[in-house]
């Protein structure tokens, strides 16, 4: 006899991102494999929210509060009504030696959440996983969002800061102002030329909806510039406006002042507005620093 080795191509990388849809409505996604080996292969579909063990999983300590920062949490945001926020098909079958199948990934989140995700698993003959899968996909209630940098309410997330303590409370203040907020940080590296600039960006959206035909621009721009410009900063272009469909980069950069002091980050804010068919605010943190190249 012949001993062979099932092997299989899959059309997609370790992820697959749904992007951004209105809470309610649905988003889908293809992706294929290919069976390129001398046998039929039989699979089957597996998601980490169904897992026979999640409620057993559930109940241990996350990561960032144990010893054991090995593992990771695939399964994030969940619906509310109980169903699965990621649907897949086929979930089983077979697939003949040189032939291809075609699967459907389907997005429906049920609220607004910007952490919805997945993991999914390609298993043959009920025991070998041969692809891996990460699915991702955020929600808004209205068609228009704002990505980039550090979403200071997701905890987990926040823990990753290492900022000086003044720094903490000052942001601890500005929090409670009734607006999202956003943190952006720019390092420039010591000893770099002064004109080389620390640079980062926002990502503005307007979701392309089913719920509304309405071809209405969402417009955004950023107030209190002054003192940001004074201080180095540079933030292109400042307003604009986005089409349904359309994500806008905004480019923020900075250099740092002849008299800035090296060992003091610079902490700064500024206000994003957004309007399309509901206005939207978000308080956009500037932290910049000097840091050793």
């Amino acid at each position: 006899g012949h001993g062979v080795v099932p092997s299989t191509v899959c059309s997609v990388g370790e992820v697959l991102n749904m992007g951004y849809v209105i809470a309610g409505e649905k988003a889908t996604a293809p992706f294929q494999i290919q069976n390129t080996s001398m046998l039929t292969l039989q699979y089957s579909i597996q998601l980490d929210s169904l897992s026979s063990t999640r409620d057993e999983d559930q109940q241990r300590l996350p990561s960032f509060i144990t010893s054991s920062l090995q593992r990771t949490e695939f399964v994030g945001t969940q619906n509310y009504n109980g169903l699965s926020v990621f649907s897949i098909l086929p979930t089983e079958g077979e697939i003949l030696a040189g032939k291809s199948q075609d699967f459907v990934v389907t997005f429906s989140p049920d609220h607004e959440s910007s952490y919805y995700s997945d993991r999914l698993e390609v298993v043959l003959f009920g025991q070998k996983i041969v692809h891996v899968i990460q699915l991702k996909g955020a929600a808004r209630d209205h068609p228009m969002f704002v990505e980039g940098g550090v979403p200071l309410d997701v905890p987990v997330e926040s823990l990753a800061l290492t900022l000086p303590a003044s720094l903490l409370e000052a942001l601890k203040g500005e929090l409670q102002e009734p607006v999202k907020s956003i943190l952006l940080i720019l390092e420039h590296k010591e000893g770099e030329s002064s004109a080389v600039p620390a640079m980062t960006e926002l990502k503005i959206g307007a979701i392309q909806t089913a719920q509304s035909a309405s071809k209405k621009k969402m417009e955004f721009s950023f107030d209190s510039l002054r003192l940001l410009q004074q201080k180095g900063f540079t933030i292109e272009p400042v307003k604009g406006s986005v089409q349904r469909g359309q994500v806008k980069c905004i480019s923020v950069s900075w250099v740092p002042p002849a008299d800035f002091p090296v060992n003091d980050p610079l902490l700064l804010t500024a206000l994003l507005t957004l309007k399309g068919n509901v206005k939207e605010s978000y308080r956009i943190f500037f932290v910049a620093k000097v840091v050793s190249a």
